[in-house]
């Protein structure tokens, strides 16, 4: 080994070294909110997670859970510290790939540099390396449990075992870092398709290689055939094997009358008889190439095939099996991702194309008793030819999407888009703004953690900004000294080595804006995305690297020494990322965060023993499955999610035990949830019952198919309807006693009977679940919706809602109180709240809390302290309601959880018990804020952006207003109005 070789490995470990011990610093130390407490409760136990899955992730990251031993509470600090690993070895990677380009500028591929040479190539590799180990985004996925640190791992190793089979092509045993990199590609697909991506780049690595004078054809031809190998990998191998097998499968089983899986047996046969035919006729004709390429195609499947996990898996009904995918039939559903549907890409309809009729698409099978059944049609909307266009980017007509088009582009209600139009939002807001803001965040500097935050300009200061903005711990300024060594070493790669340069851009470009073009996203995201275009911030930092050599070869003028040439530049460069550092360290250290899994076990410990919880998905759900699957909290209580209720695969797994939960008393059978039946009932009201129908009389017909319910369809067959929207329930009274339903003081006003107006016009699936376990449950396990949900889905229940904590109970009391929600069963609740919660860290202000957890969790849980002080200053304890409260602002201050839109309420309360001082303290701070933050945003011309934070505040000054008016003071309240108004008027 030369020596250049010995210090290019050293140095990279030692590149690898820093990154590992930084993302080990700032890990979280628990499931983080979205999809991590997901893939830790499946990869725990190797569950069925949302479509299309990770099968690869999950087999490696259960291996990192076995360390855990019996302490499961190491489970989620060791799957997370997988993605700290993975994305050491990617910056270990980059760091390799940067020295192999910037050799290959400065002397060649196989000369061997001088001192000074190695300095100048190691410090540009540890520069890029330490800038991307830096990078906002890469960061942020760095330390929690998600597949892009394993996704970049792949892209990043096989854009370095490219260029080092570029060195040693003209090797014989070349072809096998071919064959490995087909490899590592196949199991790039078990954990992200982001990795394909790369296919473009390491296709002009292979032509400028075997190529000595490359042309303008054979250039069309490698991007044309690379752009093939990913279509035939994304649509030809990844549904489509699976697909055809499929079809074999329905065939020979529904014609032929063979047992299940002969099909698939019969596939297999056919499809391994074709390769094992092709390598015979390869090595027959001595074609070396064919060889290598059917080699690749099998190792492709080989690393494919870590998705056997997933029906295996589904076929022991884990209890998390998403969309059931056990048979062939669900399982291509599963890999299609069929449950998301999909959005116009070249072609389709604009936002105000309306339906002109619907056609019979392809059947939908399930498996029978002996045969695969059609149960449904695919329904395919036709659209008016006038209202189709190309390049559809206004295409989405739910109402809050077109308010939000609005905001980017001039369109028109009912007005149809012109192209200029469409263009003009697919350039400000899918590229501008959902990638090139996500770009210049990384390498210029980031506003802050509000949704839409902008970029940070280095002129820019914090005056006049709202304290939301001006003190985020993510306001981070790199004085855009990333991006100019970046575009630097562009431009010094271009006249340098264009080959090369042109295929960092097309890394650069497929994994950044393609992917925002193929998107083609909606004008509204539930949370950033700019973790989704790691690749292209990859590649900048290569660019970022070879800014040193760039930087170097402009000062050569002025220091002549090589070696002093490459130790200035590289210390100098070098201060880059240490900036970067230093800004970003604040806000991706989540070392002591733990609220995500404290808020779901605290919902689930507002809970009865056996209880039935609705939820919402992401937030609302994830967290709870990996406090039951993983820790083993209250696996008594069911949870169960409200827009899963709406298919019958989960609906199904409902009616299982899971854990110390029985099967949910759901009454209805497969036959009338199956999926296309009952998915969408409408209100078609019948006279008879229009003043009202028994629940139960209602399930019945609905499981009898009855036809007094049903309602004819075009092109399809008749559905189910809603005849009333009023019901009622006998309530069992001994039942409710039994099971302890009602709380001893509250058994007295038990009633007889419930009766409420549903309020839909229509109910969906769900729906009929909810009120099919109603009536079925008869009070025997307590039944709850989660305090987040959305009231559209409470079925006009609140008046029988009792709140104990973070969860509203259905008990057959009526709630005396009409204008709140949920009566507060103070005793219940306060035990929950101040002797069972846990509150670990949120007072600490030296933690950072961002945007999804500063605008969800806390608020609604400062609301319900409000709602249980209230209800004891109510009962006449002031005492306790002052104790509520004072435990209120100390779990929580403002230090570290700002004040929000639901704190204002406590002002009367406050003073009601004695602390007018604090009261008067949250009206001050409060208002001051909002003053400020309403004035910033009226001169701000990106307002429109920030209509969550602008109408906050206005709430919060109304509330403000009325609470002055409360405490007696009149002049503030009319200061504070006039304060509303200013803004208010100018709107």
């Amino acid at each position: 080994m030369s020596s250049y070789s010995r210090i290019n490995n050293i140095l990279g470990w030692l590149v690898f070294l820093i990154a590992a011990i930084v993302y080990g610093l700032t890990l979280e130390p628990t499931a983080s909110f979205w999809d991590a407490g997901e893939f830790i409760a499946c990869s725990y136990k190797l569950l069925v997670p949302h479509p299309p899955g990770a099968p690869f992730y999950l087999l490696v990251a259960r291996i990192f859970s076995m360390f855990a031993g019996d302490n499961v509470l190491l489970v989620a600090p060791l799957i997370n510290f997988l993605s700290g690993l993975v994305s050491a070895f990617t910056v270990l990677f980059l760091f390799w790939s940067i020295t192999i380009m910037a050799r290959k500028m400065l002397v060649g591929r196989t000369a061997e540099p001088t001192f000074g040479q190695t300095l100048l190539i190691m410090g540009s590799g540890a520069v890029g390396a330490l800038a991307f180990t830096f990078s906002d985004s890469f960061w942020f996925s760095a330390v929690e449990a998600e597949v892009y640190g394993m996704s970049a791992f792949f892209s990043a190793f096989v854009f370095w075992a490219m260029l080092k089979w570029e060195g040693k092509a003209h090797e014989v045993s070349s072809d096998k870092w071919l064959i490995m990199i087909a490899y590592m590609v196949g199991l790039s697909i078990g954990v992200h398709l982001l990795n394909l991506l790369a296919i473009p780049a390491l296709a002009f690595i292979y032509y400028y290689r075997k190529t000595t004078k490359p042309t303008r054809k054979g250039t069309i031809y490698t991007f044309l055939i690379s752009s093939l190998i990913i279509v035939v990998i994304l649509w030809g191998i990844i549904p489509g094997l699976p697909s055809l097998a499929g079809s074999f499968e329905v065939f020979f089983i529904n014609n032929i009358g063979l047992p299940f899986s002969s099909g698939i047996f019969i596939f297999l046969a056919l499809f391994v008889g074709l390769i094992v035919y092709g390598f015979r006729y390869s090595i027959r004709h001595n074609n070396r190439f064919l060889n290598t390429a059917l080699l690749s195609f099998v190792f492709i499947l080989i690393g494919y095939s870590s998705y056997m996990i997933i029906p295996i898996r589904s076929a022991y009904d884990p209890t998390i099996d998403e969309n059931d995918p056990e048979n062939i039939v669900s399982f291509v559903s599963y890999l299609k991702r069929e449950q998301y549907g999909d959005r116009p890409l070249l072609y389709g309809p604009q936002f105000t194309a309306e339906i002109i009729d619907q056609e019979q698409g392809d059947p939908r099978y399930v498996k029978g008793k002996d045969k695969y059944e059609i149960v449904d049609y695919k329904l395919e909307a036709v659209y008016d030819p006038k209202d189709m266009s190309l390049l559809p980017r206004i295409y989405s007509n739910q109402p809050m999407h077109i308010q939000e088009y609005q905001k980017w582009v001039p369109i028109q209600q009912g007005q149809k888009p012109t192209m200029g139009e469409n263009l003009s939002f697919m350039m400000k807001y899918q590229l501008g703004h959902m990638y090139w803001r996500y770009f210049l965040w990384n390498f210029v500097g980031r506003d802050s953690d509000v949704q839409n935050a902008g970029v940070l300009w280095p002129t820019e200061s914090s005056q006049g900004l709202p304290e939301r903005v001006a003190d985020s711990k993510a306001r981070n300024n790199f004085y855009m000294l990333p991006f100019l060594l970046g575009i630097l070493g562009l431009i010094y790669q271009i006249r340098k080595d264009q080959r090369d340069a042109f295929i960092v851009g097309l890394l650069f470009f497929f994994t950044g804006l393609a992917i925002a073009l193929y998107l083609n996203q909606p004008p509204v995201e539930p949370r950033e995305r700019d973790y989704t275009f790691a690749g292209s911030f990859f590649a900048f930092s290569i660019w970022i690297g070879l800014g040193v050599l760039g930087l170097a070869d402009l000062l050569s003028k002025f220091i002549k020494s090589d070696v002093a040439r490459a130790a200035v530049v590289t210390l100098l460069c070098l201060s880059v990322p240490i900036i970067m550092a230093a800004q970003g360290w604040d806000d991706h250290d989540r070392s002591d965060r733990y609220h995500s899994v404290d808020s779901a076990k605290n919902l689930l410990s507002s809970l009865a023993p056996n209880a039935i919880i609705f939820t919402n998905g992401d937030n609302d759900t994830f967290p709870l499955w990996y406090a039951q699957e993983v820790e083993g909290f209250r696996t008594d209580v069911r949870v169960a999610v409200l827009s899963y209720l709406n298919t019958d695969w989960y609906i199904d797994q409902m009616k299982r035990r899971s854990y110390k939960s029985a099967p949910l008393p759901i009454s209805m059978e497969i036959e009338n949830y199956r999926q296309g039946t009952n998915d969408y009932l409408p209100f078609v009201e019948r006279p008879e019952v229009k003043g009202g129908m028994d629940l139960k009389r209602y399930l019945a017909l609905v499981k009898d198919n009855h036809e007094v319910l049903q309602v004819a369809a075009q092109n399809a067959k008749p559905f189910l309807s809603l005849p009333t929207k009023a019901f009622t329930l006998d309530v069992d009274k001994a039942a409710v006693i039994r099971h302890n339903a009602v709380p001893k003081d509250r058994q007295g006003q038990i009633l007889d009977q419930l009766s409420w107006n549903i309020g839909k016009s229509a109910i969906e699936k769900k729906h009929l679940v909810i009120l099919d376990i109603l009536a079925t449950n008869n009070w025997e396990r307590p039944v709850y919706f989660s305090t987040t949900t959305s009231s559209s889905d409470y079925l006009n229940l609140q008046p029988y809602f009792q709140l104990e904590g973070l969860a509203y109970r259905i008990v057959p009391v009526k709630n005396p109180d009409q204008e709140e929600e949920g009566y507060v069963e103070k005793d219940i609740m306060y035990n929950n709240m101040m002797n069972k919660f846990s509150w670990r860290n949120l007072d600490n202000p030296n933690i950072f809390y961002d945007d999804s957890y500063v605008s969800q969790l806390p608020p609604n849980t400062r609301d319900k302290f409000y709602r249980l002080a209230t209800a004891y200053l109510q009962a006449g304890d002031k005492a306790k309601a002052k104790e509520v409260m004072e435990r209120c602002f100390t779990v929580m201050p403002d230090k570290s959880i700002p004040y929000d839109y639901y704190t204002p309420q406590f002002i009367e309360p406050l003073n009601a018990v004695g602390e007018r001082k604090k009261a008067l303290e949250i009206m001050d701070v409060m208002s001051k804020r909002a003053n400020k933050a309403l004035a910033y945003y009226a001169n701000d011309p990106n307002s429109a952006l920030f209509d969550r934070e602008v109408q906050t505040n206005f709430m919060i000054l109304q509330q403000l207003v009325m609470s002055a008016r409360a405490l007696g003071l009149e002049q503030k309240a009319a200061e504070l109005e006039q304060t509303f108004m200013k803004y208010y008027g100018n709107r």
